[in-house]
């Protein structure tokens, strides 16, 4: 069992993992709800963007603010297999609801932090958003075109990709107790994670000392490897080896690229980008994309559109790999969501379910883990559940 006291997008992306593997998340929200329930769009208390993130998850309130709102999350805690969090550092412990407290109550829990900037270090305590943490770990100064302000990855990376992470260290802990018995805490962070996705840009900076910058659609370490303009539109080209390079010069028809001084090898194609990708443009944008893909698919070279959202889901393949589901909701009606990316021939993950209206199954969860009847009305009379 998955206690789920997040909020927002990284927490919660982490637990709905779990859920679609067949776990038993309970989404511990407090009175309010999790901010993402009032997000744009929403009616009432649920909203689109929530069940993006908590789909296939139990949904309880607790008061962890009241004594007895905290007893009971202690109570199921110890039942618990995994604790995922997203509050600041410090404020689990203040509630005394922390890894040091819990553990003691059940060795077995895996307890999970995900935060802005990680538990330790001298920024720990510093509230921390995707848009912060792409700022602080790089991402932001290398995103967009050379010469241009900041901007921020059209996706919420640096959450997604702690969510991601945090499963990963939850698995890893979950191996370690079938061997050990004990469960431990795992710590990531938005920050940590943007850095950590950021190998190739990390990696060009130890080499060279040069800090790297923005370079439009490119790649910073093999060329051509870009966007480039069509007659009637953009595609992408990745002839990122000296084969595929031949062929592609041979497409484009200039079959002596090959064998240029300036392109012979991927080093020298990557010092003189800028003008390979002038050359490449000279010639697609003297025809439209589908000549180009179809040519292109023709050679093996890899290739593709660049897609709207409108587009992408509508494909052929995103269809047959059933990346898109859709749920109904009582309140919302039928929505459409995400599939999963993960495909698993003896475990299949299950995406196809809604995410808890506010306070659905507070009495299911306390029943089962021993409440009386009059005592969960004795705890929402106090104000400590909902």
């Amino acid at each position: 069992m998955v206690l789920d006291t997040t909020q927002v997008m990284a927490g919660p992306y982490c637990a709905m993992l779990l859920a679609d593997m067949g776990a038993r998340v309970i989404k511990v929200e407090p009175p309010a709800g999790d901010s993402t329930r009032l997000m744009a769009g929403s009616q009432g208390s649920d909203s689109a963007a929530f069940n993006a993130v908590n789909r296939g998850k139990l949904g309880i309130v607790l008061d962890l603010t009241k004594d007895k709102g905290r007893d009971v999350f202690t109570r199921l805690a110890r039942g618990a297999d995994i604790l995922v969090e997203n509050y600041r550092p410090g404020v689990m412990a203040k509630l005394g609801l922390d890894y040091a407290k819990l553990s003691v109550e059940n060795p077995r829990l895996i307890y999970a932090s995900i935060s802005g900037h990680g538990q330790t270090g001298p920024w720990a305590q510093k509230g921390g958003f995707d848009l912060i943490a792409q700022g602080l770990s790089g991402i932001m100064s290398v995103t967009g075109t050379p010469g241009g302000p900041p901007i921020k990855a059209g996706l919420p990376l640096t959450d997604l990709g702690a969510a991601l992470f945090a499963s990963v260290g939850i698995l890893g802990a979950l191996h370690h107790r079938t061997k050990s018995g004990r469960g431990q805490h795992v710590d990531t962070s938005l920050v940590d994670a943007g850095l950590a996705m950021s190998v190739w840009e990390v990696t060009d900076y130890a080499t060279t000392g040069t800090v790297p910058g923005p370079i439009g659609s490119a790649h910073r370490l093999t060329a051509p490897y870009q966007a480039f303009q069509c007659a009637d539109g953009h595609l992408t080209i990745g002839a990122a080896n000296d084969r595929n390079f031949a062929r592609l010069a041979t497409v484009l028809g200039h079959p002596e690229w090959a064998t240029d001084s300036r392109f012979t090898t991927n080093t020298l194609r990557v010092r003189n980008r800028v003008e390979l990708a002038a050359l490449i443009d000279g010639i697609t944008t003297t025809a439209p994309r589908a000549d180009w893909l179809q040519r292109l698919d023709a050679a093996g070279i890899p290739c593709g559109p660049i897609l709207n959202y409108a587009e992408a889901l509508a494909t052929p393949q995103a269809i047959a790999r059933e990346m898109t589901t859709a749920v109904d909701h009582p309140i919302l009606g039928r929505l459409r969501t995400m599939g999963t990316p993960i495909k698993m021939s003896e475990t299949p993950l299950d995406p196809h379910h809604r995410a808890p209206m506010l306070g659905e199954h507070t009495d299911e969860v306390l029943a089962n883990a021993g409440y009386s009847g009059d005592e969960i009305e004795q705890l929402r009379y106090a104000g400590a559940v909902m």
